[in-house]
């Protein structure tokens, strides 16, 4: 069945009317409906434009943190090579100073020591002196009650003073 409408005058059809229709009513309700229809895409355009903005000034913060991020990790591991090197050169000046009070300790600890022993030389040398001269007295004593008798000790000790003149002027 082919359409008859184009064959003939327009008018005399409904369709012609039923466009005619709604040619009229799109002018006559055109602007009521195209301003909500545009006003809701300009408000979701600037939706997007506001998205869009908010989501660049996001992306230009987290590239300042990064770059802020990336500074201060470069300062910390500057930092931290700092803190190792001074760790470094502490540990190397205490072992130093150890090592010099460890020296100064054992030189004083062996100076000590030698006071120590020239003191218990001395000591030794005095007691062997005191038991010489203890084994002395007594074996002179020993000698003295067995050579001589008590007559001959009057005699002895009358003779050694008759004889302290003598004696006394050959010393001056």
């Amino acid at each position: 069945m082919e359409y008859q409408a184009f064959h003939r005058i327009p008018w005399q059809h409904g369709a012609f009317w039923v466009a005619v229709a709604i040619v009229i009513f799109a002018v006559l309700f055109a602007d009521k409906i195209v301003r909500p229809v545009v006003g809701m895409l300009d408000a979701r355009t600037r939706a997007v434009q506001e998205a869009l903005d908010e989501a660049a000034r996001l992306k230009a913060e987290a590239e300042a943190m990064l770059a802020d991020a990336k500074t201060r990790q470069a300062q910390a591991e500057a930092d931290a090579r700092q803190i190792l090197e001074s760790a470094h050169d502490e540990a190397a000046r205490m072992a130093a100073d150890l090592a010099r009070e460890a020296e100064a300790t054992a030189r004083w600890r062996e100076t000590l020591a030698m006071e120590r022993i020239a003191g218990a030389e001395k000591a030794a040398i005095a007691d062997i002196r005191a038991a010489a001269i203890d084994i002395a007295t007594t074996a002179t004593s020993q000698i003295i009650r067995n050579n001589y008798a008590p007559i001959r000790d009057a005699a002895a000790v009358d003779q050694a003073i008759a004889g302290v003149p003598a004696a006394l002027r050959s010393a001056v």
